[in-house]
C-alpha cells in the first residue's frame, strides 16, 4: 500500500462569523478554536452554556495537497476517514463524494477517478449534530436518558457528548482520527483474522486472509503470493507462503510449548506478532528474472490465551465469571468513559498514564462503557501489554433506538468496522450488547411500544450476535449490561449474571447495605465525592468555591447530587470546617463506601467474581463517581482501590461488638502467614491482642478469626474509644494491615494525633516516615502546588508504629529539591477537619 497522510495543517472556515483559521488534523472544532483562543475554555466557570450555539454552527475543513506520481499512477486510490465527527459532506476537487451520518465508523471511497497531477482540494463539511437530533425527534420522538439534550439516540455520535449525569454538554466536532489516501498495485488485503485452538501442551493458530484486486487485474494473472509470519517474544519466526489462486487463504501454525498471555497479576504478557505480506511478481519479456514486490501488509500483535466467561448452574444459581487459560478469576477494575469532551485534546501520553494508575491499583479488566465511542487502536495495545482483560460495550447506552432498513444498515456497517479493528487483540474478554437498555425495559418508567421492543430483541439478540459469531467467534457475547443472559429475564437478578447495584446512592441506602448483597458479578457501583482543590480552583473563582454556588453546581451533573454527599456525609463524618476539609471528607466517604461493597464481594470469592466500580475516570473537571479525576489527581478512592484490590487481602466484617477477619487469595499459590490483631484505646495501647497461623489455598477466600469483644464494647462509650488493629505477615514481610472502628467515625472521640514526620532523599525518590502520639485516621499527603502520586496514601497511623511512605520523583508534575519537598509536604488527619490543626513537626 501506497499511503498519502492527508493529516497535519488544514484550514478551518465557518461563514456565519466569517471564521478562517489554521487547525490540526486529527482534532476537532472545538480543540482548535480553544487553540486559537477564538472561545473562553468551556470547562471554565460556567461557559459550557456558550457550547451549544458554537455546535450549531457548520464548520468546513480545508486542505490543498500534491499527489506523487507513484500514488498517482496506482491501480486503486481510495480515500480513508477512520474518525468523521459526525454529519460530514466531503468533497474532493470540488466533486461531491459522499454524506456520513456514524462518527464509529471508517469510512473508505474509491476516488482514483477525482484525483489529478498538481494542486488537488479536499473539503469536508460538518453539520450540526444537535439541530439534527432535535429536528429527528420532533418528527418521530424516542426515549434516552433525562441528563442529556434530547433526541440522542437518533444519530451514531457518542452519546456522552450530549451531557450525561456526569458529563457536559459540548457536542464537539471535525475530523478527529487519521485521514488519507490509499493507492494499491493489482490487489489489496481486505480483511485478516487470526484464530487460535488450545491443547493441553501446545497451540495451532490460524491466519485468514482476504484479497481484492484491483479494476485491472485479475485472479488469473496468477502473479500474487502471500507470505504469512509469526515472530515469537523471543524473536524466533515461523514463515509460510503460498500462491494466491483464489480470494482466500489460510495457514496454520503449531507452536509446542507456547508462552501464555496473562491478565495483571496472574501471569506475563508475551505477544506474538503476526504479518501478512501481498506480494506481487513480475517478468520481463526478455529476462528469464522475477521481480517481487510487497503490494500490500498487514502486522499486529496477539496473545495466546483461552478467555470467555463461564456461565454454570451452582448452589448459588448461575456463575457469571472470568476463565483465562482454565483459571476462574475474581474481575477487579472500574468503568472508563471517554478521556475529554474536546476530541483533539486526547493524547497516547495520558491514556498510558491512566493505564498505569489501573495496573498500579491492581486492575485486571476495564469495562468500556456503551456511552463514548470506540477507543483508539493504541488503548488495546495497552490493555494487551500491561493485562488488563477488556470489556467492550458496542456504544449504546439508556435508550431507545427505532431499527429502520438505513439504521440497520449503518449499525451492520459500524459493528463491522469495529470486530474487525479490535477482535485480534489479546485483552478482549467480552463484547457487551448495551449498557443498561434491558433493564430500562424492564423497570424503567418511559415510552414502551411493542415494535420499540421488537427492534430491541433484534438489535440486541439477534444482529449483533449474529456479527460477532462470525467476525469475532472466539470472543464471548453479552446482550447488555446488566443481564441475565437476555430475552428481558429478570436482567438485574442477583443470582445470575452480572447486576448494576445503586441503591446505595442514587436510593440513599447506607453503604453497609452492600453486605446483604452477593452478586454473581456487580459491573456498576458506585459513589460520588468531589475532585480535589487544586481542580475545583482550575474552574473556579474564590467567590465560586461553595458547593451549591452555581459555578459548583454547573460542574455537578447528578440531579442535587452535592446535598446527597451531604446527606451521606452527615451520616458518618462531623461536618467539615471549611470547603477544603469538605472536599477531602467527601473523598474518604467515597473511598469506605466502595470499599465496603468490595471487600465484602471479595470475601465471598466462588460465589461472587467481580467487582467493576463506576467510574474511573472524568472527561472534564466535575464532581463525580471517578477515582481519578480529568486532570490525572488521584482521590482518596484509588488509594484504596490499590488496596482492596490487591492479590491477597486481609480484610474485617464488623459489627458493633465482634469482628470477622477474612483472607482472601487471588493468586495461583498458597498464602501462608501469620494473622495479628489487637483491640486498642485511642492512645494506642492494647485492650487485648492475638494471632493466628493462616495457610490460605490458591483462588480462595476463608475466615481465619471470629473475634468477639462484647466484654469490652458492651458499652457506647466504651466502642468511642477503641479500635481495632489487623495484619498479615507472610516471610516476616507485613502484607496487608489496616483499621477498623466499632462506632462511626463521626462519634468517635479522636484526639490531635501530632503527626511527625521526616523526609530523606535518594536518587530515584523522597522517603517519608511518618509518626502519631494520638490514633491518626485517613492520614493525607498532598503537595500544596504540585503534583505527586504516593506509593500510599489516606492511611490509618497507630501511636508507637509508625509509617513509611515513598514518592517516586518519576511522579512528580515538576522536580523539587528536599527542601522544596518538605515546604510543599501537608499532612492533615480526620481530626483535622472539623478542629484546629494538631501540632505537627516535620524535617529532612
Amino acid at each position: 500500500m501506497m499511503r498519502f497522510d492527508l493529516g497535519g495543517t488544514w484550514i478551518l472556515s465557518e461563514p456565519t462569523t466569517q471564521l478562517k483559521l489554521e487547525c490540526v488534523v486529527p482534532g476537532s472544532v472545538f480543540y482548535d478554536l480553544l487553540r486559537q483562543q477564538k472561545i473562553d475554555d468551556p470547562y471554565y466557570r460556567f461557559n459550557e452554556e456558550e457550547a451549544i450555539e458554537i455546535s450549531e454552527k457548520t464548520y468546513t475543513y480545508t486542505r490543498r495537497f500534491t499527489l506523487t506520481d507513484e500514488i498517482l499512477n496506482s491501480d486503486s486510490l481510495f480515500l480513508v476517514c477512520e474518525g468523521l465527527d459526525t454529519l460530514a459532506d466531503v468533497y474532493l476537487n470540488g466533486i461531491f463524494v459522499a454524506h456520513t451520518e456514524n462518527m464509529h465508523r471508517t469510512f473508505e471511497w474509491e476516488v482514483h477517478h477525482l484525483v489529478h497531477p498538481g494542486d488537488n482540494e479536499i473539503r469536508v463539511l460538518f453539520n450540526p449534530s444537535v439541530s439534527y437530533i432535535r429536528e429527528a425527534n420532533r418528527k418521530n420522538p424516542i426515549w434516552g436518558q433525562s441528563d442529556t439534550i434530547e433526541g440522542f439516540t437518533q444519530l451514531r455520535k457518542a452519546h456522552y457528548m450530549f451531557g450525561w449525569d456526569w458529563g457536559p454538554k459540548i457536542p464537539d466536532a471535525g475530523i478527529f482520527r487519521p485521514i488519507y489516501l490509499a493507492g494499491y498495485r493489482t490487489a489489496r488485503l481486505t480483511e485478516v483474522q487470526s484464530l487460535q485452538f488450545h491443547n493441553e501442551k501446545d497451540v495451532r493458530v490460524q491466519i485468514d486472509a482476504d484479497i481484492d484486486w484491483c479494476s485491472n487485474a485479475s485472479l488469473a494473472d496468477g502473479t500474487l503470493s502471500v507470505a504469512i509470519t509469526l515472530i515469537h517474544p523471543s524473536g524466533h519466526q515461523q514463515s509460510k507462503m503460498l500462491a494466491v489462486t483464489c480470494r482466500n487463504v489460510s495457514v496454520y501454525f503449531d507452536l509446542d510449548n507456547p508462552q501464555l498471555w496473562w491478565p495483571n497479576g496472574y501471569g506475563n504478557q508475551p505477544l506474538y506478532c503476526v504479518e501478512v505480506r501481498l506480494l506481487s511478481s513480475s517478468q520481463e519479456s526478455d529476462s528469464k528474472e522475477v521481480g517481487v514486490a510487497e503490494v500490500d501488509c498487514r502486522k499486529f500483535h496477539i496473545g495466546l490465551r483461552t478467555l470467555t466467561v463461564a456461565r454454570e448452574n451452582d448452589n448459588w444459581g448461575e456463575s457469571f465469571k472470568f476463565v483465562i487459560n482454565g483459571v476462574p478469576i475474581f474481575a477487579k477494575g472500574a468503568n472508563y468513559i471517554p478521556e475529554d469532551n474536546l476530541l483533539g485534546r486526547r493524547t497516547d501520553i495520558k491514556t498510558r498514564r491512566l493505564f498505569e494508575d489501573c495496573v498500579e491499583a491492581n486492575f485486571n479488566l476495564i469495562r468500556v462503557w456503551g456511552g463514548g465511542f470506540y477507543p483508539d487502536d493504541g488503548f488495546y495495545d495497552l490493555a494487551d501489554e500491561m493485562g488488563l482483560i477488556v470489556w467492550q460495550d458496542f456504544m449504546y447506552a439508556c435508550g431507545a433506538y427505532r431499527l429502520t432498513p438505513e439504521f440497520e444498515a449503518n449499525i451492520r456497517a459500524e459493528s463491522e468496522d469495529v470486530l474487525r479493528r479490535i477482535r485480534h487483540h489479546a485483552a478482549l474478554g467480552l463484547i457487551c450488547g448495551n449498557n443498561e437498555m434491558e433493564q430500562a425495559w424492564c423497570d424503567w418508567d418511559f415510552p414502551k411500544t411493542d415494535e420499540l421492543k421488537a427492534d430491541y430483541l433484534r438489535h440486541f439478540e439477534g444482529i449483533l450476535p449474529e456479527l460477532c459469531a462470525r467476525l469475532a467467534p472466539q470472543t464471548f457475547y453479552w446482550p447488555a449490561s446488566p443481564s441475565s443472559g437476555g430475552g428481558f429475564d429478570n436482567p438485574n437478578a442477583e443470582n445470575r449474571g452480572d447486576v448494576h447495584y445503586w441503591e446505595v446512592w442514587h436510593g440513599l441506602k447506607p453503604f453497609t447495605e452492600y453486605r446483604k448483597h452477593y452478586f454473581r458479578f456487580c459491573s456498576e457501583f458506585g459513589f460520588q465525592s468531589f475532585p480535589s482543590m487544586k481542580t475545583i480552583e482550575s474552574f473556579t473563582l474564590p467567590e465560586d468555591r461553595n458547593v451549591f454556588s452555581y459555578v459548583m453546581e454547573k460542574h455537578q451533573k447528578n440531579n442535587a447530587a452535592n446535598g446527597r454527599i451531604l446527606f451521606y456525609l452527615a451520616e458518618n463524618f462531623r461536618y467539615p470546617k471549611d470547603l477544603d476539609s469538605l472536599v477531602y471528607v467527601s473523598q474518604v466517604l467515597q473511598a469506605e463506601a466502595i470499599k465496603y461493597g468490595v471487600e465484602h464481594w471479595r470475601r465471598n470469592l466462588g460465589r461472587c467474581m467481580g467487582s467493576i466500580y463506576w467510574q474511573l475516570n472524568d472527561c472534564w473537571p466535575v464532581a463525580s463517581w471517578s477515582s481519578i479525576d480529568y486532570y490525572g489527581r488521584w482521590k482518596a478512592l484509588h488509594y484504596f482501590a490499590k488496596r482492596f484490590y490487591q492479590p491477597v487481602l486481609l480484610s474485617a466484617a464488623e459489627t458493633a461488638t465482634s469482628a470477622q477477619l477474612y483472607v482472601t487469595n487471588d493468586t495461583l499459590s498458597s498464602v501462608d502467614g501469620i494473622v495479628r490483631w489487637a483491640l486498642r484505646r485511642l492512645d494506642g495501647s492494647v485492650i487485648e491482642e492475638g494471632e493466628r497461623v493462616i495457610s490460605v489455598p490458591p483462588l480462595t477466600a476463608i475466615e481465619v478469626a471470629d473475634l468477639d469483644f462484647s466484654t469490652h464494647l458492651s458499652d457506647i462509650h466504651a466502642r468511642r474509644r477503641t479500635y481495632l488493629t489487623y495484619e498479615l505477615v507472610v516471610q516476616d514481610e507485613l502484607v496487608d494491615g489496616s483499621t477498623v472502628l466499632f462506632e462511626k467515625a463521626k462519634h468517635v472521640e479522636f484526639e490531635a494525633p501530632e503527626i511527625t514526620t521526616e523526609v530523606e532523599e535518594t536518587e530515584d525518590m523522597f522517603i517519608i516516615r511518618l509518626s502519631a502520639r494520638g490514633f491518626a485516621k485517613y492520614v493525607e499527603l498532598e503537595l500544596k502546588s504540585a503534583d505527586a502520586r504516593f506509593n500510599n496514601n489516606y492511611f490509618d497511623i497507630t501511636p508507637g508504629i509508625p509509617r513509611v511512605v515513598q514518592l517516586e520523583k518519576r511522579t512528580l508534575s515538576r522536580s523539587l529539591t528536599l527542601a522544596e519537598i518538605c515546604q510543599e509536604l501537608r499532612i492533615r488527619s480526620l481530626f483535622d477537619t472539623y478542629s484546629a490543626p494538631s501540632a505537627m513537626t516535620q524535617k529532612a
